[in-house]
């Protein structure tokens, strides 16, 4: 068999399954099999396909058809054209998170605190694109924590990351010019209707607070105002039908909001703030 019958092969058995992205799938979990970048694929198709990627990809394969999501199988996802390591332990980076990172790289920061930092993709991209920052990075979950710490490690940053175990601010001392966050925000309600391949393999902590979706962003909103410096920014991950409650639960907590600001798909996906 050759590499390019295994990828066809693979095609098939997705999409028998119902899966979407057959095709793309196929080939990433090829390459994983492989040791290989995905773009590979199609130079090394008339080649023989060995026995042990064969019972490497027939493996991965099976995990896919569990609907466990592709990043997961292969440890890694792409964002802001880095590749960060993840694991069950931190929810799976989205594109659309990258809208966070358009909106405050508008203006430079001194200071960062990320809040709930999962992988690390937040803390790690602003420190890649700002070299002279300094940032704290919090979480709930020390094996978050450790996560975001190996990313920082292999893609730099990790002399000017300081990591801390916090429930949001609880354990932050000090002030920041700039504060972000991807706080869980799914409801109660929208949980259950989740696809299989975010509800079973993303840890729940991170995707809903329960309720109506909005608990992080209230303890957040409460504390937040002590940590930041005059004319300092919040800003804030929210769903996309949420802009109106999250605008609401601003004002009530003294912010000023600056803009909310739509993702690719044309959604609500982020809020922007000043406190004062």
């Amino acid at each position: 068999m050759t590499v390019c019958e295994a990828v066809a092969q693979a095609v098939g058995q997705l999409r028998a399954a119902g899966i979407q992205g057959a095709q793309r799938d196929a080939r990433a979990l090829t390459a994983f099999a492989l040791g290989v970048a995905p773009s590979q694929i199609i130079l090394l198709g008339p080649e023989a396909f060995d026995a042990v990627s064969a019972q490497r990809l027939t493996a991965a394969l099976a995990r896919r058809l569990q609907r466990e999501p592709v990043s997961k199988i292969i440890g890694w996802r792409q964002f802001w054209g880095r590749e960060f390591h993840i694991s069950t332990a931190v929810l799976d980076p989205r594109p659309e998170t990258e809208t966070l990172i358009v909106e405050a790289l508008k203006r430079p920061a001194h200071r960062v605190l990320d809040l709930g930092t999962g992988s690390g993709i937040l803390a790690i991209t602003l420190m890649a694109e700002w070299p002279a920052t300094q940032a704290l990075a919090t979480d709930i979950s020390p094996a978050a924590l450790a996560v975001a710490g190996q990313n920082a490690t292999r893609l730099g940053g990790a002399d000017r990351i300081q990591f801390l175990q916090s429930v949001w601010l609880d354990a932050v001392e000090g002030s920041f010019d700039l504060i972000v966050a991807n706080p869980p925000y799914i409801t109660a309600e929208e949980m259950v209707a989740l696809e299989p391949d975010v509800r079973d393999f993303d840890p729940h902590v991170a995707l809903s607070p329960g309720g109506d979706g909005l608990d992080a962003y209230r303890a957040i909103f409460a504390a937040a105002p002590a940590h930041l410096e005059p004319q300092g920014r919040l800003i804030v991950e929210i769903g996309h039908r949420q802009a109106e409650a999250v605008f609401q639960l601003l004002e009530l907590a003294g912010f000023t909001p600056l803009g909310f600001h739509r993702d690719l798909a044309g959604r609500d996906r982020v809020v922007s703030a000043c406190h004062g």
